[in-house]
């Protein structure tokens, strides 16, 4: 595998943790790391959208990428600025002109106070007309790769659990690694960074420690990635939608195993699935807890 990750998690950063003293089993006084979880209100221009819970790090690349998932910001809008303000957990992404949603938030925040019907309604417009690049690939010894440097890197869920994981990959190569209490927040922390470094969607891999529900095809195939695969298991839907979109669908990618259920002919059998390594014992149970 070559390089190193552009960005992975810092499981240290004593932001995103806490220790909490409580007793065992046996009665005995134990400590214990436990993941910080805090607001984060978010605002496009003037019009405030939507409060997430998140562990705090990268608000900026949330933001863009909560945006650009809903498909309130369009490929020709320009961000001009992003201001975070630590003590309010505010962000605040502004763009060159007023984007098409203002008016529709606006609107839907008078009626009934919330604009997820509205978005829900314009992302499957968007998911509809999307394209995937039938040209990918996936070799089968990129992703023995992928699953064994991933589930060995250092992490938060690691230490502290009650997580979720996303890694953007590129063949061999574990890029972008984002974690979150949500694994929707991962997804949009990685979009986020894709956006604001102009990075091409077409030649990368989607890796998640969640289950492939429809909510995951749908952000993986509206952030043009051919490719989404997982250590978890599958819903109906989300295969449903893999197999009408065109998004190769791999799921129980554990050690030298793995099912697909989508878009297999992009899926090159270029090494012995014997000859890869299976995953430690502390793994496989790690795995487990992810998927709940």
């Amino acid at each position: 595998m070559s390089g190193p990750y552009v960005l992975k998690p810092d499981p240290l950063d004593a932001r995103l943790s806490t220790t909490v003293t409580g007793i065992d089993q046996n009665g005995k006084s134990v400590e214990t790391r436990v993941v910080t979880e805090k607001p984060l209100t978010l605002y496009l221009n003037s019009q405030e959208v939507v409060t997430m819970m998140t562990i705090g790090d990268h608000p900026d690349l949330l933001a863009v990428g909560y945006l650009k998932n809903q498909n309130m910001l369009a490929d020709d809008d320009v961000v001009t600025d992003i201001d975070f303000d630590e003590d309010l957990d505010v962000v605040v992404v502004r763009t060159e002109r007023e984007t098409d949603y203002e008016e529709k938030l606006k609107k839907k925040v008078r009626t009934s106070g919330c604009a997820q019907g509205t978005v829900f309604g314009d992302v499957m417009d968007g998911f509809e007309t999307a394209s995937l690049p039938a040209n990918a690939r996936l070799r089968t010894s990129w992703l023995y790769s992928l699953t064994k440097a991933i589930n060995t890197t250092p992490s938060l869920y690691l230490e502290a659990g009650a997580i979720h994981g996303c890694v953007l990959c590129q063949e061999d190569r574990p890029l972008v690694y984002m974690e979150d209490v949500g694994r929707h927040n991962a997804v949009d922390k990685i979009a986020g960074w894709m956006v604001l470094n102009g990075i091409p969607a077409g030649d990368k891999i989607f890796y998640t420690t969640g289950r492939l529900t429809s909510e995951m095809v749908i952000k993986t195939v509206m952030m043009g990635i051919p490719i989404l695969v997982s250590r978890s298991g599958f819903t109906a839907w989300g295969v449903e939608l893999a197999q009408q979109a065109g998004l190769t669908l791999i799921g129980r990618a554990r050690g030298k195993r793995f099912v697909a259920l989508a878009g297999s002919e992009r899926i090159e059998f270029d090494m012995d699935p014997e000859t890869a390594e299976d995953e430690p014992e502390k793994s496989k149970r790690k795995g487990s807890l992810a998927a709940q």
